[in-house]
């Protein structure tokens, strides 16, 4: 039966893993293991911990992947870093493609059934006239890469240079997943900054996906013939002033009203830059996230549709239900909020 398959998991503490992880119980999934670092907070996972078998390490140690994958048949590759400080842009490359590397050839060396790779929209070949993205177009080096972006497409290479090698194994192409998580962290931080109030708009666009489809998507990716291949998952095309205002209305906040030109965006990063080596905190605004929020990108999601016959969730929905929580978790002091699953 296939939900007595034996299920391996990294990243499950993470944003997107822990909602793979829900949804993977959810579907009735009982022999599930996951990958934590010994220092990895347990938050985005606390009421369902006791439901998985923790395996303790990280993507470098190869040997450990080796011996969990003995006995594992279905893998799914969650876990990366994402971060705008400069001075972690080599570990992220490191984890990020290095790490994959490592898992990509333990389950070839252990001929596991099949890998789920959950990659990223930046690894599409953006450029300036191109503007409608599919799975189609490759990698180009360029200005529209950063450093996230570099570490993802080496991370991608390496899945598929193991499916050259015979490794069963699809992709996945996250827009920007949109959900409740730890507040504060990763995209959730924009809800802060919205709250705190945000005068200015970015003139581009991009895409937003609901993380629950994300990970939805990802199990029935996992659950179908479908290999050899990316999919991309992106709920809808929004420009960053429509985003923004609707997050502010959720929010009772007044929406953004100044366009951010290339001289303004320019300010907000260096201002940001000092604010973050004054109060050693992360960056928010970065001269790439600057730069790239400048431009108009849209995604082709077509492809989901026809494979998954895939029904996405709409936005304004997931941006509800999570300002929703949001305003709950700093009425109650809480730390993270947890979508409902549908």
């Amino acid at each position: 039966m296939i939900l007595s398959k034996k299920i391996f998991v990294t990243g499950g503490t993470g944003f997107l893993g822990s909602y793979i992880l829900r949804y993977l119980l959810k579907r009735g999934y009982t022999n599930i293991r996951a990958l934590k670092r010994a220092n990895s907070p347990m938050l985005m996972v606390e009421d369902i911990k006791d439901k998985i078998e923790w395996i303790e390490g990280d993507l470098m140690d190869l040997f450990l992947l080796e011996d969990v994958m003995q006995d594992t048949d279905q893998v799914y590759h969650a876990a990366a870093i994402v971060t705008a400080t400069k001075k972690e842009e080599a570990l992220m490359k490191k984890i990020n493609g290095e790490g994959t590397a490592n898992v990509v050839n333990a389950a070839n060396y252990c001929k596991i059934e099949k890998l789920l790779h959950v990659s990223s929209i930046a690894v599409l070949g953006r450029q300036r006239k191109v503007q409608t993205l599919s799975e189609k177009n490759h990698w180009l080096p360029g200005e529209f890469n950063n450093a996230y972006a570099i570490s993802k497409y080496l991370g991608e290479q390496e899945v598929w240079r193991g499916m050259a090698e015979g490794l069963n194994a699809v992709i996945i192409n996250p827009s920007v997943i949109i959900g409740s998580g730890i507040w504060g962290k990763g995209t959730t931080g924009l809800f802060d900054k919205v709250k705190q109030g945000l005068p200015f708009y970015p003139v581009g666009s991009n895409g937003f996906v609901d993380v629950r489809d994300v990970a939805r998507m990802s199990v029935e990716l996992m659950e179908s013939d479908i290999s050899d291949q990316r999919v991309i998952a992106n709920a809808v095309d929004m420009t960053y002033q429509d985003f923004f205002t609707s997050l502010a209305n959720l929010l009772n906040k007044k929406p953004p009203r100044i366009k951010a030109t290339p001289f303004l965006s320019g300010l907000a990063w260096r201002a940001d830059w000092l604010r973050a080596k004054l109060t050693s905190s992360q960056h928010i605004v970065t001269k790439s996230r600057a730069f790239l929020t400048g431009c108009s990108f849209s995604f082709d999601n077509r492809l989901s549709k026809d494979l998954l016959d895939f029904e996405y969730t709409p936005i304004m929905r997931t941006l509800e239900e999570t300002a929703g929580q949001y305003l709950e978790s700093l009425k109650e002091k809480k730390a993270v909020g947890i979508l409902n699953l549908k």
